[in-house]
């Protein structure tokens, strides 16, 4: 039987070849002879989560469409058919709403485990840009997708967010109604937001992704060590040309990825079916609620993984310069290639000080995500806010400083395999 099998599936991958004769060495360039470094942690999974989570994005969004309708009499009322009247449609909701907040959950830790191993770092500068664009474009997509649901916080949110462009001199008001295409967020919002998010934005994201992943699989895998395999010793059971110190990404990484994504998956769908809204984060209780215009919720926040930079806003006096904050913590971390002077790329070689200020960046994003999420009138948290701000901004301000003040201990030659 499973000799019948085997021919079969080298008939089928033969009768391929012979049509399509690239299809065989891209795959063989991207998986079976692309080389990893063999020295992965569990660190290194969230870069195929991020990606599984896409995927979800994709497929829950198109079925999704198939009854949403984007207008601002009916938007609402069609996402309370999905809920109640089509079958599953319930759970294709929660699924969508939650792989959102999943989604950020994946790339959050993805970003983080970039900035301990300096896999930003020459040359792979090129990788970590393309992925602070996939980030951006990620918000923005996020963002239109949340407004389409029409509930409170929708339209509030919408509102609000889209009013910061009035902030920008000169062209801010026209600017504002152009976004919006009315004088209130409406009908004309909703058709091109819903046109954004279903098309124009995802094509963008998943050109990037691609992008990605070919930059990335050109200069090759950082790894916790932050050693270049492609400059070690040649020569392995696979191929005498090839790192000594990688394995085939295909099938060793991807049967490891595969135990991990179902450990994923089972998280997810616990979230799913026990908990949804996960205590008014990943959907928050106002959004239940038809928009009102003429009913302002008792409290405007964005979701959780928008509310550190909503933080930055609020805690600002001046609006515009508020909005220059907020931009500008996004913005800051393109640069990180170019600010990070130390000599080696790891953490695992780096001294107490660049843990400590790696410490200070997740305590500073964290705590500011708390303050956004709050009503934002208490004094005491205004201040607060303002001086993690300020050490937010410090971090990458100084980091050409403290990366070269930091000392380090010596990179092996080759890879470790300690934790």
């Amino acid at each position: 039987m499973s000799n019948i099998i085997t021919r079969g599936a080298n008939g089928a991958m033969n009768w391929v070849n012979e049509r399509a004769p690239a299809l065989m060495p891209m795959y063989r360039k991207h998986m079976t002879e692309y080389y990893a470094p063999k020295n992965f942690n569990i660190w290194y999974i969230f870069g195929v989560l991020s990606m599984v989570a896409l995927v979800n994005q994709i497929v829950t969004g198109i079925f999704l469409t198939m009854h949403y309708k984007p207008s601002a009499a009916e938007a609402f009322a069609s996402v309370e058919y999905i809920m109640r009247d089509v079958q599953w449609g319930w759970l294709i909701r929660y699924m969508h709403s939650t792989g959102a907040s999943l989604f950020f959950v994946v790339v959050y830790i993805h970003m983080f485990r970039g900035l301990m191993y300096g896999s930003y770092r020459k040359p792979r500068e090129l990788v970590w840009i393309l992925g602070m664009l996939i980030y951006l474009v990620l918000m923005a997509e996020a963002f239109l997708g949340y407004v389409l649901p029409w509930g409170q916080m929708s339209f509030w949110g919408a509102k609000v967010i889209i009013s910061l462009f009035g902030a920008i001199p000169v062209i801010g008001g026209g600017l504002v109604e152009w976004i919006m295409g009315d004088y209130l967020p409406g009908d004309a919002t909703l058709n091109r937001f819903f046109a954004l998010h279903v098309i124009a934005l995802p094509l963008v994201l998943l050109l990037l992704v691609v992008l990605h992943l070919g930059a990335l699989h050109e200069v090759g895998s950082n790894n916790p060590d932050g050693v270049e395999i492609k400059k070690g010793p040649k020569g392995n059971r696979w191929s005498p040309t090839a790192p000594a110190d990688g394995i085939p990404f295909h099938p060793y990484y991807t049967v490891k990825d595969t135990v991990y994504i179902g450990f994923f998956l089972i998280l997810a769908a616990f979230i799913i079916f026990f908990a949804p809204a996960f205590g008014g984060w990943f959907l928050e209780h106002d959004n239940f609620t038809e928009a009102n215009r003429l009913v302002t919720p008792a409290q405007i926040k964005p979701v959780w993984y928008y509310t550190p930079y909503y933080a930055m806003l609020r805690v600002v006096p001046d609006k515009l310069g508020g909005v220059m904050v907020m931009f500008g913590a996004i913005a800051i971390l393109f640069l990180v290639p170019w600010l990070d002077r130390a000599k080696v790329k790891s953490v695992r070689y780096r001294g107490w000080i660049t843990r400590a200020m790696l410490t200070l960046l997740v305590v500073c994003f964290v705590w500011l995500g708390k303050i956004g999420a709050g009503p934002g009138t208490d004094p005491v948290e205004t201040v607060i806010g303002r001086v993690l701000t300020f050490f937010y901004f410090a971090f990458f301000i100084t980091m050409p400083l403290w990366t070269k003040l930091d000392k380090t201990k010596p990179v092996p030659e080759r890879v470790t395999m300690h934790d």
